[in-house]
């Protein structure tokens, strides 16, 4: 069977082989082994908010399983677009606010309605992989740019400036990240902005962790800026429902129509009970419960960042969102007798019965020799894993 040179060039998920690996290694383990820690997966511990399952079965039961609009229905984006209203103080119109098959499928549309063979795209090394694939998959090419510490890993207007070409088509950021979990200064975001828009070029923002940004200066959305940013969200993360498959963009008005035509030819439309579920994401009652949680994150983050520098990693940028650690395990490695950040997280999973993700899949700047560690788990399990490090790290 010929296989086509686009999928031949996508990379593995390595993030999934490490999930894999961890999943076949806690079947070998016996009753007085140590449990698996999952430390890899961006997906919270928590599920979806009780009125949002409620509100599901009430879907099944009502009938409300049939094909909705491509671009979803008309009460979930009102919902959403009050929700930029009292969340943020923006005024975004529904009519802008497309409804998608997740975030994934929000930056494919977005992708393949914008991006040409042979455009090249900005975005920060490193960054979450998938994004950059999509990239690709649509004919374009991810320009990846050396990003460090000092800029928070974000673009800086100086960079981007120093890599446009004329094959650039414009700049893919996202804030928070995965896998820093830091968040593009604003004012700094602004004058990107401003120069990508000069040069006729767009600027998608990848905001799917937007809800979980911790401090007023992170929990900005760039959409303030300007109607002309095309803004990429999602269910999954803040409001806890990754495997419902459902999320947004907002768009310029004048995008809405073409989106809609490839929506409608590519995913016929989102999954009509997540859709309906969704509304009662907007109720009080539910959006307390998603700021608890929020709050349960940062707490995490808090602990397990000091924990981490007590055993000699290197965290260099403290994370503003999200719930991600990108932490350089180098000081580390004579520990595990390794030279990498991808031996180390298998011996880490050898050892300690941890998982983690090895910094490969997020870019070639410097990421052999960092980990991201995710705290969407619960407390006692992150306690439990810096518990074994000290064993394994500080006999």
């Amino acid at each position: 069977m010929r296989i086509s040179k686009r999928a031949q060039s996508i990379e593995p998920f390595f993030v999934m082989e490490v999930a894999k690996a961890a999943a076949r290694l806690a079947q070998t383990l016996g009753p007085d082994d140590a449990p698996m820690i999952h430390l890899n997966i961006g997906e919270p511990d928590f599920t979806a908010a009780p009125l949002v399952q409620e509100r599901a079965i009430q879907a099944i039961e009502q009938g409300l399983s049939q094909y909705t609009p491509a671009i979803g229905i008309d009460p979930l984006r009102e919902r959403i677009s009050e929700w930029y209203a009292s969340h943020f103080g923006l005024d975004v119109p529904s009519t802008r606010i497309v409804i998608t098959a997740g975030a994934s499928s929000a930056l494919q549309l977005a992708c393949l309605t914008l991006i040409e063979p042979g455009d090249e795209i900005l975005m920060p090394d490193p960054s979450y992989p998938c994004n950059r694939h999509f990239i690709s998959a649509c004919g374009g090419q991810a320009q990846l740019i050396a990003c460090g510490a000092a800029d928070k890993f974000q673009l800086s207007l100086a960079s981007v400036q120093a890599h446009w070409s004329e094959r650039t088509r414009g700049v893919l950021l996202a804030s928070p990240s995965n896998p820093t979990g830091t968040s593009v200064d604003f004012e700094e975001l602004r004058k990107i902005h401003a120069f990508v828009k000069a040069q006729n070029g767009i600027t998608l923002m990848d905001e799917i962790y937007l809800g979980l940004s911790f401090g007023e200066e992170a929990a900005r959305s760039a959409l303030a800026l300007d109607d002309q940013i095309i803004s990429i969200n999602s269910f999954s993360k803040y409001f806890n429902m990754t495997g419902w498959r459902l999320g947004w963009l907002v768009t310029p008005q004048e995008l809405v129509t073409p989106l809609e035509r490839l929506a409608q030819n590519l995913f016929i439309c989102p999954s009509a009970i997540a859709q309906h579920a969704a509304l009662a994401c907007f109720e009080p009652q539910s959006l307390s419960l998603f700021e608890q949680r929020k709050a349960a994150f940062k707490s995490r983050r808090d602990h397990l960042v000091e924990a981490l520098k007590a055993l000699g990693f290197e965290v260099p940028v403290q994370p503003d969102g999200a719930f991600y650690i990108w932490a350089n395990c180098q000081p580390l490695y004579s520990a595990l007798g390794v030279n990498n950040s991808w031996d180390f997280t298998f011996e880490l999973m050898k050892r300690a019965h941890i998982a983690v993700a090895p910094g490969r899949d997020f870019g070639a700047h410097d990421t052999e020799h960092f980990i991201r560690i995710s705290t969407a788990n619960s407390m006692p399990q992150l306690l439990q894993a810096i518990t074994r490090m000290k064993a394994l790290f500080k006999p």
